[in-house]
């Protein structure tokens, strides 16, 4: 399992947030999917790479 990070939390927070106004708005199939995806996000299953991507994506841009 991997760790969960505080921008995942925050996310995870962010999408349950979004599920309450979509549900509140009538579109109780979007609300799951958001609900689905932030448990996902705390389960542990999903891994936080933003911090490698930024690096590769710097990295490629030094490079030109």
């Amino acid at each position: 399992m991997g760790k969960i990070t505080d921008r995942m939390r925050r996310q995870a927070d962010d999408n349950r947030q979004a599920a309450d106004w979509a549900r509140g708005h009538g579109n109780a199939q979007r609300a799951k999917q958001l609900e689905d995806r932030a448990d996902e996000l705390e389960s542990g299953r999903v891994t936080d790479v933003t911090d490698q991507v930024s690096a590769l994506i710097s990295w490629g841009l030094r490079r030109r």
